[in-house]
């Protein structure tokens, strides 16, 4: 667990792109949008965001990359920053999780990891 210096709480909700997706071709899309609240008592940067995404067929996709959509928000004790991103796969359902490799203010590199999540057409679980 890290220390409650260094935490970030992440909130995500996810839903499936019906207008981009084509299932007869195996083509699901999911947006999936992050609400990441620095809930620790140090001032942190995002840098890099480590993805696993994996399908109903045990497939996984590793993502790894600068910052998200583009940005590496710097957070404040108790500042949110919010996105929107997007994952494509090739069943209707599947799951997400990850990390987020944060720097602190006082220099220190710290882990905040994403918990898993799952990305699901309507309907696809019973």
């Amino acid at each position: 667990m890290p220390s409650p210096t260094y935490r970030l709480q992440i909130d995500v909700e996810t839903a499936y792109i019906a207008a981009q997706s084509a299932p007869a071709s195996h083509r699901y899309v999911f947006a999936y949008t992050i609400t990441i609240t620095n809930v620790g008592e140090v001032a942190a940067q995002l840098i890099s965001r480590h993805w696993l995404i994996t399908d109903a067929n045990g497939n996984v996709q590793e993502v790894r990359g600068e910052g998200v959509v583009g940005e590496q928000p710097y957070l404040q004790p108790g500042d949110s920053f919010r996105y929107t991103s997007a994952a494509l796969l090739e069943t209707p359902i599947g799951n997400m999780q990850g990390s987020y490799q944060m720097m602190a203010a006082d220099g220190k590199g710290f882990d905040a990891p994403i918990p898993m999540f799952r990305l699901a057409m309507p309907n696809a679980l019973h």
